[in-house]
């Protein structure tokens, strides 16, 4: 059997320094001084840093909030998972902690919230796409989510997490107010939207099914304009009755155009569905 590449063990470590360092930037440079608290352990610790401004100078440190609340979890996954599912997590949360130890508070946006909201989720979205891709994460609700879907499965773990990270906006809407929950919102869809780019790819391709009384030259003219292969699947009408077959064919976003010409100029009549692939794997498109 023919060995499929892996990229080298240091290279998912360097991913996790760097997406936990991107976190804890968004973190310190756009979030905390904003009072946006966008669910996640890092969001109770800017509320605790908020409710603690009274009893120590600055509050109590993110830092230190994010690794006593992480501790316990890590204790309880152990028991439950054991050490190899622990040891990615332990990396990633004692990164985040270490960074947001190291990188100093400031405010980039100078106050305005919705740059906050959209800088910060930038950043947040890059740096956990960075660290899912290498197959870690950083503890937290994720791994809380985990250890009570073990003992409560027929939730899943985003269901979970959804509940976990609600209450801890609503945390900070009693700690900031409802205009910073508002912003909170707009920086948790970015943080999402950032972050599944990332792990899905930014490669976007288009898929067209083609449902044709001519799909045999339909075919063959595709084939040889676009030089893309196609899949005949065999299909019946059920209005007309009729057997058909129906052409699949997955072409980039360029030749989604030339496609439609074509099978208009064929037939007038064709049925056709476009549709958008987000990641094409194999020949004519990305290497795996």
């Amino acid at each position: 059997m023919k060995c499929l590449h892996q990229k080298p063990a240091y290279v998912d470590v360097l991913w996790t320094v760097a997406g936990t360092g991107c976190m804890a930037f968004g973190i310190q440079w756009f979030f905390d001084p904003a009072g946006l608290v966008t669910g996640g352990f890092t969001g109770i610790a800017i509320v605790v840093r908020q409710m603690t401004l009274g009893v120590f100078p600055g509050g109590l440190p993110l830092w230190l909030t994010n690794i006593a609340l992480n501790i316990p979890l890590f204790w309880a996954a152990y028991f439950v998972f054991g050490k190899r599912f622990v040891g990615r997590t332990i990396l990633g949360a004692s990164l985040l902690s270490a960074w947001l130890f190291v990188i100093p508070a400031g405010d980039m946006a100078q106050g305005d919230p919705l740059l906050a909201a959209v800088f910060g989720g930038l950043a947040c979205g890059v740096g956990i796409g960075l660290v899912l891709l290498a197959k870690s994460t950083t503890g937290g609700t994720d791994l809380a989510s985990v250890l009570i879907q073990a003992k409560r499965k027929h939730y899943s773990v985003m269901q979970i997490m959804q509940v976990i990270d609600g209450l801890v906006v609503i945390c900070g809407l009693y700690a900031f107010g409802l205009h910073s929950g508002l912003y909170a919102v707009i920086a948790i869809f970015i943080t999402a939207k950032v972050s599944d780019a990332l792990m899905e790819g930014m490669h976007y391709s288009k898929a067209a099914f083609i449902i044709t009384d001519q799909y045999g030259q339909m075919a063959q003219m595709l084939m040889e304009k676009l030089n893309r292969g196609l899949t005949a699947l065999y299909a019946k009408g059920m209005y007309s009755g009729s057997d058909k077959q129906a052409l699949y064919c997955v072409v980039s976003k360029k030749e989604i155009v030339e496609l439609k010409e074509i099978v208009a100029q064929l037939d007038e009549n064709a049925f056709v569905i476009v549709s958008d692939v987000r990641e094409v794997l194999g020949e004519g498109f990305r290497k795996r």
